[in-house]
């Protein structure tokens, strides 16, 4: 079976391509990290708004404690969803969108490399996409 390497941070990852098959198996633990990343995500952009508004009360010289407290908030929902991506990665999943939860499972079909891919809300893996054109590119299996 065909290999990829996708770039990560800290070094390459080898992983086995996948198949439409193999991705709906790991569907229910890609689901539930998904589930986990899109609602971190969710409360990421909360923190930021937040943040952005307590941070229009503070001054150099007088420092808005709530802004302090939301920076460091927000500092740790990035650090978690950026877990998440990782724990996705290490399963060979492309995450393509925090908010809609879009992942690519990259694979191959009829000789060429594609990606399968699933968004949350969707019962199975169902789709692909020429690895170049993205989710536009989308055709149902």
């Amino acid at each position: 079976m065909a290999e990829y390497r996708p770039a990560a941070a800290g070094g390459i990852l080898e992983h086995e391509l996948w198949t439409p098959e193999r991705a709906n198996k790991a569907l229910p633990l890609v689901r539930r990290i998904v589930e986990d990343l899109v609602m971190q995500y969710r409360r990421w952009t909360e923190l930021v708004e937040r943040f952005e508004g307590a941070s229009l009360r503070s001054t150099p010289e007088h420092p808005d404690a709530e802004a302090e407290a939301l920076a460091k908030q927000v500092q740790q929902a990035a650090r978690e969803i950026q877990g998440f991506v990782a724990e996705l990665n290490s399963l060979g999943v492309e995450c393509k969108g925090y908010e809609q939860g879009l992942v690519d499972f990259p694979g191959e079909r009829e000789g060429e490399l594609v990606h399968y891919c699933w968004q949350r809300g969707e019962q199975t893996v169902s789709h692909w996409h020429a690895r170049a054109s993205g989710f536009a590119g989308r055709q149902p299996l």
